[in-house]
């Protein structure tokens, strides 16, 4: 009987040790009244500026879902852009609150930083971008090349454990900021450019005459790119995971930006629970009963965001590859609401 009233004792020490620490970060956005995004300084498809100033992105797509899901209003996102080098600081410190930026999910960045990837809304590879009049078709011909790369990221790693194992020779040309990298690579600065093949493909559309550059074959790394937030807050770390979710559900169940008003007399069980027809999934969340069906009505589903940002019919004109529905033979896999 005493063993069991200490555990009991120690349980109830668990949960409210446990209850004291939960909804930190949570309830900090809900009191301030708008979600704090850092973003990539300005990847096309991921987060860039407009003509008009605004923010456009897949990532940019993620944080107003975000807003939309805990205010009901995509306005309630605030966009602030961050280096590569500054973006763990940032979300460290209490800067941001997510970053919603292209960043690799790795062992180390969840185990040492004190944050946490939530999971992944690209998969990616590294690569490596170079002007076609230098007449190489692979990385392995770049014997003593100068190549731009960014630091403080997996890229710059990868780039230096592939060359080693290659046993090809290769000088670095280590520049901060990723609009600065493209400048100097546009003007033979360097003879290749190193990053993610996403980010590769979005730089190669906005250099004047980009049919003069080649992303060779090889690629360095898997990349899967996802949110991260501060570790000790499971009840934020929920609400961007099942944002997410609910964005690739609602692909899944073929529910878009369009057809949501008429979904909503769907029998199908799966779509009730998801915009809200069957109550109980927002309350626990802590948010409206109808918080994907805001998310879905005004920013869309996943597939929808892929396609405006970075599909055949964007700038940046990529296939869904990897970043496929399941049922399509890709990776992305909405899980269950319910």
């Amino acid at each position: 009987m005493k063993a069991l009233k200490l555990a009991a004792a120690g349980t109830a020490l668990f949960i409210s040790s446990w209850t004291a620490h939960a909804g930190a970060t949570f309830d900090a956005v809900k009191s301030k009244g708008f979600v704090h995004c850092g973003v990539s300084t300005g990847v096309a498809g991921f987060s860039v500026n407009d003509s008009k100033g605004g923010w456009i992105g897949l990532d940019v797509d993620l944080c107003r879902a975000l807003a939309i899901a805990l205010f009901g209003d995509a306005s309630k996102a605030k966009i602030q852009a961050i280096s590569a080098v500054q973006r763990f600081t940032a979300l460290q410190s209490g800067e941001v609150d997510v970053l919603t930026r292209n960043t690799t999910l790795t062992l180390t960045r969840d185990t040492t930083l004190g944050l946490i990837g939530v999971g992944v809304n690209y998969y990616d590879s590294q690569g490596i971008m170079v002007n076609k009049s230098l007449g190489v078709k692979s990385a392995k011909e770049l014997e003593g090349a100068t190549v731009c790369v960014q630091p403080g990221t997996t890229t710059e790693l990868n780039l230096a454990d592939w060359f080693r194992s290659q046993n090809v020779n290769f000088k670095p040309v280590v520049v901060e900021r990723l609009d600065e990298i493209i400048r100097a690579f546009a003007v033979g600065r360097c003879d290749a450019f190193t990053g993610d093949k996403s980010q590769l493909a979005a730089a190669r559309s906005n250099l004047e005459n980009p049919e003069k550059y080649d992303i060779l074959p090889e690629n360095f790394s898997k990349e899967p790119l996802g949110p991260m937030v501060r570790q000790g807050d499971e009840q934020w770390f929920n609400l961007v995971r099942w944002t997410m979710n609910a964005m690739l559900e609602a692909e899944e169940y073929g529910v878009t930006s369009k057809n949501v008003d008429e979904m909503l007399k769907s029998t199908n069980p799966n779509i009730q629970r998801l915009l809200g027809v069957t109550p109980g999934m927002g309350k626990n969340l802590g948010v409206d009963d109808k918080w994907a069906y805001n998310i879905i009505k005004n920013v869309g589903n996943y597939g929808e965001s892929f396609e405006k940002n970075l599909g055949p019919n964007s700038p940046l004109k990529l296939e869904r590859g990897l970043n496929a529905s399941y049922r399509n033979g890709g990776l992305m896999y909405g899980w269950p609401v319910r």
